[in-house]
């Protein structure tokens, strides 16, 4: 004999049922329990790009006998910051950096500083002024210093990810003349 309780919790079954809304709950609890116990996916870190100071990044390409990558730039400019943000966080691009050169951030901007060459010294208005060989390209500009031969190139103005490669590509051939 069925007492009145049990026909009261069995017809609220019956019609919850019914109502199909325990499908959810009966779908979704799997899932979670399954989830709970699958081991978390470590992502594949993102390529970085380590921008050196003038005097540490000269004397470490020198002593590895890497191409040295000046980004010259300055705060206000637009270009530079788009350039930063389009093509030095493209992944090739900081591989093939990271591979072949020692890259360094320059800002002829900045006042009380000074940048060492072997045992000389120089303020950022020198420094720049040796790079362009006293003639200004704008911001942003792209120097390649070939540690190898002592050589200087260098490349004005903005360049997307895949002008910026072929540049990297020609560096890397020079080098290897």
């Amino acid at each position: 004999m069925h007492n009145f309780g049990t026909i009261v919790v069995n017809q609220f079954l019956i019609q919850f049922i019914m109502n199909k809304k325990f499908l959810i709950p009966l779908f979704v609890l799997p899932i979670l329990i399954m989830s709970a116990f699958t081991p978390a996916q470590n992502p594949v870190p993102k390529p970085e790009l380590k921008w050196y100071g003038w005097n540490e990044g000269y004397a470490k390409a020198v002593k590895e006998g890497k191409i040295v990558l000046i980004d010259a730039y300055t705060d206000w400019c637009g270009w530079c910051k788009k350039m930063d943000r389009d093509t030095y966080t493209n992944p090739n691009i900081i591989k093939k950096i990271n591979e072949h050169f020692i890259p360094i951030k320059f800002n002829p901007e900045i006042k009380d500083v000074t940048y060492n060459i072997d045992d000389k010294s120089f303020k950022p208005e020198e420094l720049y002024q040796m790079l362009t060989n006293g003639n200004a390209t704008g911001f942003p500009t792209t120097y390649f210093i070939f540690t190898k031969k002592m050589s200087l190139q260098l490349e004005p103005g903005y360049k997307d990810s895949v002008s910026f490669n072929a540049l990297l590509d020609a560096a890397i051939a020079e080098s290897k003349k």
